[in-house]
């Protein structure tokens, strides 16, 4: 449920209306008017009567307000709105009434339906991570060779570059175009079985309707219908989970490093955007904040629809009704976190003097690793390693740098001259494969791109 002021914070107006009720009710009454037509090119129905319920269909005869009270009393949407649909092809032509809704369930109508608004919703999200994939992909190649601090347990490591740690990002972004494109395809499904699933209503006619409704819809005709095998539902729901968890990783690297102390991102700065109630020289988190809150939501959801898939025997009871409210809240949680993250990403600030910067904040220790390798390839990696982490200990002890540490150490003066500790200090020499890694995927994107 959304709370005052904050349904768009969290979801995007297009990703609510694509499950608002008028927009459901479209879907469902596009399901009976491709239904109609379907069973007339069949010869179940009459052809005029398949006219009379397209044309009441396409009038959208459908008080939303009786629908959502009698819905409380019929434990589902559709029902109602056949008997809406019913009554206002009686008025058009009282024959064709009689052939609304002819052989279905009310769960081929609502789950076709769904079907529908969830291809809508995927092209959305495909949309918008288009888009996140391209500003990845631009800032990656801009800054693949700024030298930057990696951090393990929220501590500096090594150095690398930062288009290496967007190159991460990037990564995983384009898995994620990857199971949306394969998600399309596999939810674009009819469901169309009757009470059981049979389809005994249809007879030797069952079969030639299908396909027809099928092509209606522009859907594919599954082997079986598929009342209570929820499997591909639940993989929109997790295919969203995966997404949201890249979304809210990357909004999470954004946060830790635009803190003060850190300084080498920000959010892009518009006027009254992050200001303090009280404090009048603070930029806070907005955008991270709600790919934070989406992320923390979103698994969560995944676990209902994960629980909701042990459906009893041919039809449930609860588990089909569990979905309807969380799958769509899943959908419009996704959506909005890709736009924060997109239009955060799209506009980033990235202090690069800042990230040189904290490259010398340890005095050297940034650096302890490539002296220890270069030390051991001399007197073995077990001796190296106790003389650069004593000097490390007496450097911090002290506040001195790690060049001078060493420089006082008698053993590691002695491996070491001037000329090799400040090559050795130097992060710029140590980036190991950032560039190269960060290019192979720039070339991956290019490659899906066509660029």
């Amino acid at each position: 449920m959304s709370f005052p002021f904050t349904s768009e914070m969290f979801g995007t107006a297009a990703a609510m209306n694509i499950f608002s009720g008028r927009r459901t009710v479209h879907w469902m009454l596009v399901f009976e008017a491709a239904l109609a037509r379907a069973q007339a090119q069949s010869g179940v129905i009459p052809l005029e009567a398949a006219a009379s319920i397209e044309r009441v269909c396409g009038s959208d005869p459908i008080e939303l307000g009786r629908l959502t009270a009698d819905s409380m009393l019929s434990a589902n949407a559709a029902a109602p709105l056949v008997k809406q649909l019913t009554e206002a092809v009686a008025v058009d032509d009282p024959e064709a009434a009689k052939f609304v809704h002819w052989g279905a369930t009310s769960q081929d109508a609502l789950d076709t339906a769904l079907v529908l608004q969830l291809r809508e919703s995927i092209a959305l999200l495909r949309g918008d991570l288009d888009a996140l994939v391209t500003t990845l992909a631009r800032l990656t190649a801009q800054h693949q060779s700024t030298p930057m601090a990696g951090r393990t347990l929220l501590q500096q490591a090594l150095p690398m570059t930062f288009g290496f740690k967007v190159a991460g990002w990037l990564d995983a972004a384009m898995r994620h175009q990857d199971r949306l494109l394969a998600l399309e395809k596999e939810i674009s499904v009819l469901q169309f079985g009757g009470a059981t699933g049979t389809l005994a209503s249809l007879g030797d006619r069952a079969q030639p309707v299908m396909l027809a409704l099928a092509r209606a819809l522009d859907l594919r005709l599954p082997d079986i219908p598929w009342h209570t095998q929820r499997d591909r539902l639940a993989a929109v729901a997790t295919t969203c989970g995966l997404l949201v968890g890249t979304l809210g990783k990357i909004a999470g690297d954004i946060a830790l490093s635009s803190q003060t102390e850190v300084g080498e991102l920000a959010e892009p700065a518009e006027p009254g955007k992050g200001g303090s109630s009280t404090l009048p020289h603070k930029r806070n988190l907005v955008g991270c904040n709600y790919v934070a809150a989406v992320a923390m939501r979103v698994p969560n959801l995944v676990a209902t629809m994960l629980s909701a898939m042990a459906h009893e025997h041919e039809r449930a009871a609860g588990a089909w009704h569990a979905e309807w409210e969380v799958l769509p809240e899943i959908l419009r949680l996704t959506a909005g976190g890709l736009v924060h993250l997109k239009r955060m990403t799209e506009r980033l600030d990235v202090n690069v003097l800042r990230m040189r910067e904290n490259l010398g904040i340890t005095r050297g220790q940034l650096m302890a690793e490539c002296i220890t390798i270069a030390l051991g390839a001399r007197i073995g990696r077990m001796r190296a390693y106790q003389l650069v982490n004593a000097a490390c200990q007496r450097a911090n002890a002290s506040g001195a740098s790690l060049r001078d540490a060493m420089r006082d150490d008698r053993e590691l003066s002695a491996l070491l001259d001037a000329a090799e500790m400040d090559r050795l200090l130097d992060p710029a020499n140590y980036l190991g494969q950032s560039q190269v890694f960060a290019l192979k995927v720039l070339e991956r994107q290019r490659q899906r791109s066509g660029l």
